[in-house]
């Protein structure tokens, strides 16, 4: 276990921003956060606990954090559960860095997550945020999510319709929000490569390659989505960032066609026979705010999905362009997209 009091929260997100926590504790297992817990117990400690993953989807909006203490894990242990002919069941730790994880099943042959490659985070936001990227959610392949209360500290285990999946969506951002500490995610993988080609750029990209998609492996695959990725997002180490900001709203077909009235080239994708997914990038660029800036705080010039960091930004910069973004959109739109990222106040 390692308690840092205080702590420079700056390596904790990859928007770069400079907070100060009163204390962090990076836990190794699932004992010693529990050894924590009850230590808390024993001594009637009710600072709120908050936990941190791999900081690529959060926002830091105060200076100092005085009134909590932020958990970090470091559970990178994995484990095959059961496997047969067709498919295989792995537990991976909460603290293993989601892309290792993806690259670490393609060696081996195990298929279902190559197109949500080169996503940043840990495993464990992964069953929180049900991150997902080229028509690939992580729900997709998540079977059970093992927890600790952080109320209780007594083990729970969540099946994966008791976590309520929906778009960027689980129970663990609503009623159950900040009560439990995601320990491990188990994954069932598929040993028959069945490609997913039918989002965003990938059969272009594919062909620039000169890779016929009958002959298409998932290292294949999973090369070109890096390489998607790298082309349309910053480096957070460069320029820091939380990948896509926003959500892409999902409205009913008649919003849609309102819209299509007026942009009859509006990309959309069906979610149904009543609803339309709209990229909120594109709403955002027919507003005029692709490149533009407020202080230290811009709208990515290669992605308007993306807010970053010039150098120098506090969280406040980041909220204030992001609600003059949101504004933007809906004086021109009339639907309000919501951030993806969440805001740590």
């Amino acid at each position: 276990m390692n308690d840092i009091r205080p702590c420079s929260l700056r390596n904790y997100n990859t928007f770069g921003i400079e907070a100060t926590a009163a204390r962090l504790v990076e836990y190794d297992t699932v004992e010693e956060l529990q050894t924590l817990l009850d230590d808390r117990k024993a001594k009637g400690i009710t600072t709120p606990l908050l936990h941190l993953g791999g900081g690529s989807n959060l926002l830091f909006t105060r200076a100092r954090y005085d009134d909590c203490v932020f958990l970090h894990s470091r559970i990178r242990d994995l484990h095959v559960m059961e496997e047969s002919e067709d498919t295989v069941c792995v537990r991976v730790g909460a603290g293993v860095v989601w892309d290792e994880w993806v690259q670490y099943a393609v060696e081996r042959h195990w298929y279902g997550l190559e197109n949500l490659s080169n996503i940043p985070g840990e495993v464990g936001a992964s069953a929180v945020q049900n991150i997902g990227a080229y028509g690939a959610e992580a729900k997709d392949t998540i079977v059970r999510v093992d927890t600790i209360d952080l109320q209780t500290g007594a083990p729970r285990q969540f099946g994966a319709e008791e976590c309520r999946y929906g778009y960027r969506d689980s129970i663990f951002k609503h009623e159950l929000r900040g009560r439990y500490a995601v320990t491990h995610v188990s994954f069932r993988l598929t040993r028959h490569f069945r490609p997913q080609l039918n989002y965003g750029g990938i059969r272009l990209a594919l062909q620039t390659r000169g890779i016929r998609e009958e002959e298409i492996t998932a290292e294949a695959l999973r090369q070109t989505i890096i390489d998607i990725r790298r082309a349309k997002l910053p480096d957070p180490q460069v320029m820091g960032n939380a990948g896509s900001f926003f959500t892409n709203p999902v409205v009913t077909r008649s919003v849609y066609e309102r819209i299509a009235q007026a942009y009859p080239d509006a990309p959309h994708f069906d979610v149904d026979n009543d609803h339309v997914k709209i990229p909120a990038g594109w709403m955002i660029e027919q507003c005029g705010w692709k490149g533009r800036s407020l202080g230290r705080a811009q709208v990515y010039e290669k992605q308007a999905l993306v807010l970053v960091n010039l150098g120098g930004a506090c969280g406040e910069d980041i909220v204030r362009l992001c609600e003059k973004v949101q504004q933007a959109v809906y004086e021109k739109f009339q639907i309000r997209i919501e951030p993806e990222v969440n805001f740590i106040g």
